[in-house]
């Protein structure tokens, strides 16, 4: 091929440094196919082609082209379909060129890194992972997903892929109305519905609002799940720790807190596993109303209890008090990022307009799609799916641990997706178990990490208590944890 870009000297070899023509370079290679695509594509695939070679570094900062003419007798084109490609990378900043002096590939170009990190909350290198918060992936329904997508697809109005109503689709918030009425107890009425994208959203929504309205304190369950820190602190509010009993939050501290709104799981707090006694219930919406202050419940698992029928939530008995949200993080899959806030009337027209300055609303066929999951009972028999195998893998982990830990005490209630596991003295002090079992490639977390006060003071002494998490695991993975935790005391 030409290599017009070559400076020979005297020995006739290529001068050294800048001024290589392409002729020397592999990039040439990417090239080639863009000269076989059809005619009508031919010039935007060989102007594709540069642009590539340039961002990825193949070609560098100062290497010289080769004239348009030799380029295309080379290439097998027309010398207009090169110089159109010149001019058009040369008005982009990939190429520089001046009268008489070629064409360049400019210095502007950075080249793209050589791919895309994956920054997903992972445990590499277990053997068996116990930390709690995930659900078993494998469990999600996609033939039935897959044909609520198709039926979808088929039949949603054009319209309906506009901007969505910040709220939500009207269909989607009808069909969680019912949902929710019907299997947490709340008092839910479709206008004050906002579809969001998890309760990780719903809370920083809160935040802002609260934060609006002068708020800049919001209480928090200690221990407790350590997201909120960072969620309302991007709204500018502080979170105070206030402390647990075995019936829910101290209300003698959150009283004299001083704090007006508090975050609460009360169907199943996390990670205590406890749910809140019927008493506490009614004192914390007794606080509620004497500050004219807000409860924020997150209902993270409410529908997996499996020693009875799931107690209803915080939100049926003053809706005007209580601020509900939900997902389907636990019952589907976390990255859909989809769930729901149930706010207060006097709260809903500014929470609305702060979802819409935010994101002008949740994805409008994602929302269509899981309507018509909830619409058709697939959403139902899901839950059903996940209870049988959560309640199954629940029990196994309680046998294993009675086996392989004898003396261990399990704390909470009989739903969720972990337990607390308070094993014997014997196997203290926790720092040391916990390295033991890090170093035989079993990741756990002790409940210490969730708690704010230092671990004598929240009780734990020398012992080990454990926050478990099963329901990503297998029966089998499950057994051959625990074991593998018992070998290494």
């Amino acid at each position: 091929m030409t290599s017009s870009g070559t400076n020979p000297d005297q020995t006739g070899e290529p001068a050294a440094g800048a001024g290589t023509g392409l002729s020397a370079s592999p990039a040439w290679e990417l090239l080639l196919p863009a000269v076989s695509a059809p005619a009508r594509t031919r010039g935007r695939a060989l102007q594709a082609a540069l642009r590539e070679a340039v961002r990825s570094g193949r070609l560098a900062p100062g290497t010289r082209l080769p004239s348009s003419r030799d380029l295309a007798a080379d290439l097998g084109v027309s010398r207009g379909l090169v110089t159109e490609a010149y001019e058009q990378l040369t008005a982009e900043g990939y190429l520089r060129s001046g009268r008489g002096a070629g064409t360049w590939v400019g210095g502007a170009v950075r080249a793209a890194p050589p791919r895309a990190r994956d920054l997903a909350p992972r445990s590499p290198g277990t053997e068996a992972d116990f930390v709690a918060g995930t659900p078993d992936l494998s469990l999600f329904p996609r033939a039935a997903w897959a044909a609520a997508q198709r039926d979808v697809l088929a039949r949603l109005p054009h319209e309906d892929l506009g901007y969505p109503d910040p709220r939500g689709l009207p269909r989607l918030r009808t069909a969680l109305a019912e949902l929710l009425t019907r299997r947490r107890g709340v008092v839910a009425d479709p206008e004050r519905i906002v579809v969001v994208s998890g309760v990780a959203q719903a809370t920083a929504l809160l935040g802002f609002v609260l934060h609006a309205r002068g708020v800049r304190e919001v209480g928090v369950e200690d221990p407790g799940s350590p997201q909120h820190d960072a969620l309302y602190a991007s709204a500018g509010v502080t979170t105070v720790p206030v402390p647990l009993d075995g019936e829910g939050l101290r209300l003698g501290a959150l009283r004299e807190s001083g704090l007006r709104a508090v975050v609460a799981t009360p169907s199943h707090q996390f990670p205590t596993g406890i749910a809140y006694s019927a008493r506490r219930r009614a004192e914390l919406l007794d606080w509620a109303r004497s500050v004219d202050g807000l409860v924020l419940e997150d209902d993270y698992d409410g529908d997996f209890r499996y020693d009875r029928a799931p107690v209803g939530a915080l939100q049926g008995l003053d809706p005007e008090h209580v601020a509900y949200a939900g997902s389907v993080s636990k019952s589907l899959a976390p990255g859909l990022r989809l769930g729901w806030l149930l706010v207060p009337r006097s709260l809903t027209e500014e929470v609305v307009e702060r979802k819409r300055t935010m994101d002008l609303g949740h994805p409008a066929l994602d929302q269509a799609l899981f309507a018509r999951f909830v619409e058709r009972g697939d959403y139902d028999r899901q839950l059903r799916r996940c209870q049988r195998a959560y309640r199954e893998r629940r029990d196994t982990l309680v046998a294993a641990l009675a086996e392989d830990f004898p003396g261990s005490k399990l704390t909470g209630i009989a739903a969720g997706l972990h337990v607390i596991a308070a094993l014997p003295a014997r196997y203290g002090p926790e720092e040391g178990f916990l390295a033991r079992v890090r170093a035989a490639g079993v990741a756990v977390r002790p409940l210490s990490a969730y708690t704010r006060r230092r671990a004598k003071e929240a009780g734990d002494g020398d012992g080990v208590r454990l926050v478990l998490g099963y329901a990503h695991l297998s029966p089998g993975r499950i057994r051959a944890g625990v074991r593998l935790m018992a070998a290494a005391m």
